[in-house]
Formats: structure tokens, C-alpha cells, sequence
């Protein structure tokens, strides 16, 4: 997965998979979804995002499945 935010143009990109995009759907006017041949999600195209998807107070957390299997403190 790579993950990209442009400041000059506001817009947030996260790449799920570098695959040829067969389909791009916008999902409203500022949001758009690539997808292969196959269906699958390639990209996400964010406009607005520092306020549409909180940029820049971005975290990301990897959490396995033993993690979720325990109870939380």
C-alpha cells in the first residue's frame, strides 16, 4: 500500500495494489475509486482532504489477528 497527500492540490491518493485500472467510479465529486479488470480496489482519490479525511492527523496501525483476539484494558 502506498499512501500520498499533495498539499498544492489538497488531495489525498492511497494505492492498494499497483494494477492497471480497468474502471475509475467517481463515488461522489470528490472521491474516486479505481479497480482492475477483476473488480478489485486499486486506489482511492481523496479531493479536500484535510478536511474531508483529516490530513495531516494521519496514523496508521497494522493490528494482527492475536491483537483483536484479546480483550482491551
Amino acid at each position: 500500500m502506498k499512501i500520498q497527500y499533495f498539499t498544492d492540490t489538497d488531495t489525498l491518493y492511497i494505492e492498494f495494489r499497483p494494477r492497471p485500472v480497468a474502471e475509475t467510479k467517481d463515488l461522489d465529486e470528490n472521491t474516486v475509486l479505481d479497480v482492475d479488470a477483476d473488480g478489485n480496489i486499486c486506489a482511492i482519490t481523496v479531493e479536500h482532504a484535510s478536511t474531508r479525511a483529516g490530513i495531516p492527523e494521519f496514523s496508521y496501525e497494522q493490528v494482527t489477528a492475536q491483537a483483536r483476539l484479546l480483550p482491551s484494558a
